[in-house]
């Protein structure tokens, strides 16, 4: 009888996972602080704040643009989701580094818009732990949650406030 092990790591994965309470909602408040500088907090996470800004001549480069975070927010999901994924099949990541290069262009219209993201993930894991880091490269993109989101497109509605 052959065991699938690609399933039953998957089905590991998904059972540590549901464990893992993940609001449904997130809730970010964005304040303007001056100019196009903004602080944003979250429900979630009580004193925590995050500061963005725009790029001179707009604004000041004091903080990470939008594009610099969603960059980030993708970096960090999929690397997360690849660590979640060798925890469980107990691979112990001696380091971990990602790079991630996120490409401007213009549309029609002539507006920025992003045209697409590179990301490079650069794990270490022991030699003998280099299996288990192959069949976790065939499984770890599909439980990153912002990724996976961006690539199916993601419904956003906007309402503007009298």
């Amino acid at each position: 009888m052959a065991i699938d092990i690609e399933a039953l790591t998957r089905n590991r994965i998904y059972e540590a996972r549901s464990r893992i309470r993940l609001n449904e909602k997130i809730h970010a408040h964005l304040r303007r602080s001056e100019g196009y500088k903004f602080e944003i907090t979250f429900d979630e996470l009580p004193g925590a704040k995050v500061i963005m800004d725009e790029p001179a001549p707009v604004g000041k480069s004091e903080g990470p643009t939008a594009a610099m975070m969603l960059s980030s927010a993708i970096g960090h999901c999929l690397s997360s989701s690849l660590l979640f994924c060798l925890e469980k099949s107990r691979v112990k990541a001696m380091d971990i580094s990602t790079d991630v290069e996120l490409s401007m262009t213009r549309n029609e219209r002539g507006r920025w818009r992003v045209g697409g993201i590179k990301v490079k993930i650069k794990p270490i894991v022991a030699e003998v732990d280099r299996e288990k880091l192959e069949r976790c490269k065939v499984l770890f993109e599909d439980f990153c949650i912002v990724t996976a989101s961006a690539r199916e497109g993601i419904k956003i509605e906007v309402e503007v406030e009298k």
